[in-house]
């Protein structure tokens, strides 16, 4: 048996027609030994994730050239046919994409995903595939996995949909995992679960893993080595501690720069800049700590009172309803003008339906939503279409929330054109946009295809700014970036919102975000609040178990701790569906400190 199971040498990649090629990758040369985890880094657009599906043959032919070699195991797999390729996607290696939702097939249910895998590869009976498939949906923590099996994609959570693409990719246990961004959508919780199951799957079978991210607290904690593009070709690469600690490359420290520490040390009562950095790494602006927000006698920018949002579950025979699935229990929160609150929780807990009530476009089964005083609920259809102009959503998967068939100035242009402005005025405010977050005014006539998925999110940001809202909802809106973009969409955020007084609900799981945005923080728990209060409570004097144990499951982006993060011993998420005649029981909360509340166990 070689010593590499993965070699890649002077792979280049271009994309079009004769005789217009447009070079994407150049020059890319690695390796990955049996049982070694590689983590490929770099900004988004930076050519890790085009490397990887060159890696398993997934390019269009007609639009794509390749050279270079790919040597699997000592086989030349970068000549192989698309029948033999077929025998080693999957079985031999298996690859996690970075947009669950694009990747499952709306039209199959979630076994039958998972089982076609082992059927086809392992050629097991549909009964053993699906006891299989049970096995691997309860290792990625999926819960009540047993009901669920049978659910399509749109019936999970953005961070289930990505558990399922993990334990698709997992189930015949590979000889290489490529992992792009595998943990991008999951908490921190899932996360350091998953990282743990991904390694102890490496130990049983040594199995290697190309973990391409984003994230440089996960890069210090798993990866042996790292390699780090940018602008297509490779520019560093070496062992994990000495990139780090010994980085000479300008764009690898302008990388680790970005990340931001949860140091309970520097917290602060408001929202603070992420310091900006030049082409060699010195801080162009410092950080700046936002004006504080005070409380006056107008109406709070958004108010919410014991929403409570389920969904019924039917059994396959009858339709009947069986049981209900409890999303949203009535939450209550106030938003002021100019405010960031975060709501904070494990994928599935119900932070996106929240999100969705709020906005309508998933019909709460109580409470009350009021926009600037104004009743969401009680609004006709054109009322409410009128009002949404004052709040807006930026979505979680920006890929499902772009029209494939528009160019992205069509999708800027429409939000615009249906709040009344005239065509013209809309044309010329589409390139303002793309600069405000950060994207070429030429790129207006692509198509969402031809952007990576952090390019796509900022798109997705942008959308969201044409109508010059006064709310924001942000489902995720970082998720998807590098850390370097990220710190400048944060910054963009937080000048927005100081320039036009714009309110945040922050929804996210990335808690190193939530400690720069926020001025005040809600976790939630299985469709509940269950501690709420200001930042600096939050992050430095967490009094609920469940908001200390995402605390302490934050990766840290330093090699020599790894390993330190407190492991969490028989923590299940708990079924969140209940008889269909379940009362859910009144709540207590505890004022524990100024404007600070505590859920107290029943």
């Amino acid at each position: 048996m070689t010593e590499k199971i993965l070699s890649v040498v002077d792979l280049g990649i271009s994309f079009g027609r004769d005789p217009a090629w447009k070079t994407v990758t150049k020059n890319v040369t690695f390796s990955i030994n049996h049982g070694e985890t590689v983590a490929i880094v770099g900004e988004s657009g930076s050519g890790k994730s085009v490397t990887a599906l060159a890696i398993m043959q997934l390019l269009p032919e007609k639009t794509t050239r390749i050279t270079g070699s790919i040597d699997f195991d000592g086989k030349r797999i970068s000549s192989y046919s698309n029948e033999q390729m077929r025998t080693v996607r999957g079985n031999d290696i298996a690859m996690i994409f970075q947009e669950p939702m694009t990747s499952l097939n709306p039209t199959m249910s979630i076994g039958d995903q998972i089982g076609e895998v082992l059927i086809r590869h392992k050629s097991l009976s549909r009964r053993s595939a699906r006891n299989e498939v049970l096995a691997l949906l309860d290792r990625v923590k999926i819960p009540a996995a047993a009901r669920r099996i049978d659910e399509y994609p749109h019936n999970f959570s953005g961070g289930m949909r990505q558990r399922v693409m993990i334990a698709m990719a997992l189930a015949c246990r590979p000889k290489l995992l490529i992992a792009d961004e595998p943990t991008t959508a999951l908490d921190v919780t899932i996360q350091n679960q998953i990282l743990q199951l991904i390694k102890e799957l490496q130990d049983e079978e040594k199995m290697a893993v190309m973990f391409i991210t984003h994230d440089m607290g996960v890069v210090a904690e798993i990866a042996d080595r790292t390699v780090v593009m940018y602008n297509g070709e490779l520019i560093e690469q070496g062992e994990t501690t000495r990139i780090f600690t010994e980085s000479h490359e300008p764009y690898t420290k302008r990388l680790l720069a970005a990340v931001a520490p949860l140091d309970s040390s520097r917290f602060r009562s408001t929202p603070v800049r992420y310091a900006e950095y030049g082409a060699e790494g010195r801080i162009c602006r410092p950080e700046e700590e936002q004006p504080r927000v005070t409380d006056n006698a107008a109406d709070p920018a958004l108010s919410v009172e014991n929403l409570t949002t389920r969904f019924l579950v039917r059994d396959k025979l009858f339709r009947r309803a069986v049981g209900k699935v409890h999303a949203v229990e009535n939450v209550s929160f106030k938003i002021r003008q100019g405010e960031t609150l975060s709501l904070v929780g494990e994928s599935g807990c119900g932070k996106s339906t929240t999100g969705r009530s709020i906005l309508q476009l998933v019909k709460p089964a109580s409470g009350t939503i009021k926009l600037f005083g104004r009743d969401l609920g009680k609004m006709s259809g054109a009322e409410l279409r009128q009002e949404r102009q004052r709040i807006q959503m930026v979505f979680q998967d920006p890929f499902a929330s772009l029209n494939p068939r528009f160019k992205i100035i069509d999708a800027l242009m429409e939000p615009m054109l249906c709040a009344g402005m005239d065509e013209k005025t809309a044309r010329t405010k589409a390139p303002e946009l793309m600069a405000l977050v950060g994207l070429q005014p030429e790129m207006l006539d692509r198509y969402p295809h031809e952007f990576s998925g952090g390019q796509r999110q900022r798109v997705c940001i942008a959308r969201a700014l044409s109508v010059s809202p006064k709310v924001i909802i942000a489902d995720e809106a970082v998720s998807a970036l590098d850390v370097s973009v990220k710190a400048q969409i944060v910054n963009l955020l937080l000048d927005l919102q100081q320039k036009l007084g714009l309110s945040y609900l922050f929804i996210s799981h990335d808690m190193t975000v939530v400690e720069r945005v926020s001025h005040r923080v809600a976790v939630m728990y299985l469709g509940e609040i269950v501690e709420i209060g200001p930042r600096i409570a939050i992050m430095g004097n967490a009094r609920h178990p469940y908001t200390r144990r995402l605390l302490n499951a934050v990766p840290v982006a330093d090699p020599s701790r790894r390993g330190q993060r407190k492991q969490e011993v028989g923590h299940e998420i708990k079924n969140p569906i209940r008889d269909v005649e379940y009362v859910s029981p009144p709540r207590v909360y505890e004022e524990v400190g100024e404007d600070h509340y505590v859920m107290v166990d029943a």
